[in-house]
Formats: structure tokens, sequence, C-alpha cells
């Protein structure tokens, strides 16, 4: 797993040689220390980073090169999947790029999955073959990212795509805004929980939760209105 804060997920007393090894000592590989220290050299120089900073702590790093040390110790253990839980909202948007680049030619080097989970659709366009979108704790559209994002179907999908910023303040796109705050994940609304902001909503979305249907190959909606 990839977490989140670069900084707080690295354990400040210990070297960022003792941080990549850990996961080989944890599950028992490479019992041999001069093999270990080889493996860690090698993975460091794939995300990157020089064999000499393996003696050196996180304070003494950046937080792109502090995420990158995270993703090494991802990779020793040579995973098919990995978990990356909002990977670059904690950087610099000259870093999220870097470290996004990263991760897409990683896998195709290592050819591996990412699970990526993010609130921003702009990297998740750049970086998914798929996507699903939740809201409240369910999915209620799932779809190849291309049908996701030129076709989306469920409303609270086509909102989040209209909130995505451009490069240019003259452009805008054309989408439902919702009202409302969100409400309690551990009390939602009857029925289909979106339907307190969403602006299709009918009686019939507060009596019954709508099932996930497929509306054209491989998309899937929860929307009792699509």
């Amino acid at each position: 797993m990839i977490f989140q804060d670069p900084f707080a997920s690295l354990n400040p007393r210990m070297t960022v040689g003792d941080i990549v090894e850990e996961p080989l000592l944890v599950h028992g590989l490479c019992r041999n220390k001069a093999e270990r220290i080889d493996a860690v050299a090698a993975v460091l120089k794939k995300v990157g980073l020089e064999p000499d900073y393996m003696k050196r702590f996180p304070h003494e790093f950046s937080g792109g090169q502090r995420q990158r040390i995270g993703i090494a110790r991802v990779l020793t253990l040579n995973p098919k999947v990995i978990v990356a839980d909002e990977p670059v909202s904690a950087l610099d948007v000259s870093i999220q790029a870097q470290i996004i680049n990263l991760l897409v030619r990683l896998q195709e080097e290592f050819k591996m999955s990412y699970l990526f989970i993010s609130h921003d659709l702009a990297v998740v366009e750049h970086i998914s073959n798929r996507v699903a979108i939740m809201y409240l704790g369910k999915i209620v559209e799932t779809a190849p990212a291309g049908n996701i994002y030129e076709k989306p179907r469920h409303p609270y999908t086509k909102a989040l795509l209209s909130a995505i910023l451009f490069p240019d303040p003259r452009c805008r796109r054309k989408g439902p805004v919702l009202h409302g705050d969100i409400p309690n994940p551990a009390e939602p609304p009857s029925g289909c929980t979106f339907r307190t902001r969403c602006p299709l909503a009918e009686p019939l979305c507060g009596e019954r939760i709508p099932e996930m249907k497929e509306i054209e190959p491989d998309h899937f909606v929860a929307c009792h209105a699509v």
C-alpha cells in the first residue's frame, strides 16, 4: 500500500535503507544481508533515488522524495496489486505530475495493477483504465475511464466532472450544481443516499435503494432516473 501522507507513513527513527528493507525481513525474503542491501539499492534506483540515500532519515528528504521512498518500500515485494490511497494529494502540483508519471512507468515495467483512490478526477483520468464513482461509501457508477469522462450517466458523476478546473478561466464545464450538505454517513437517507442533493430526485428515490444496472456494455449505474 502507498499511503497518503509520505511523512507520517515513514518511521522517523529508521533510515531509508531500513524502511525499504523491512518488507523483506517481515516476509522472510532475502535472508542474506548483502542480498537485501543490493535489493534495496536496485529498487531505489527504480524510483529515481540514489542508493547512497540508504543511510539517511526521512526528515532529510522533500515530500516528493519521501513518497518515492514509500513506493520503493512497496516494490520490494514485487506486488501484483498496489492500493494507492490519495498518493499525490499531499504534494505540490509539479511534484504530483512526477509521481503520477513514475507510477505509470512502474506499472508498465512491473505489470501490476493499482487500486487508485482519489478525489481528484483529473488525476484519475490520467492513470486509470476503469473508474468507480462512490458517494457516501457506495459505488454509484462504474465503467471504463473513457465512458465515465465522455458519457457520465449518474447525476453525481456529472457534478464531479463539472467541478474539474481548466487551465483556461474562459472555459466552463456544464453540469448539475449540487446544493445542501453531505448527509451523516452513520445515518444515511432512506432509499438513494444521493437523493437529498440530486436534481433528478423523485418520490421513488426515497422509497427504494437503486440497484446497479448495466445501461450499456460494461457500464453500470445505480440510479432510478437513468
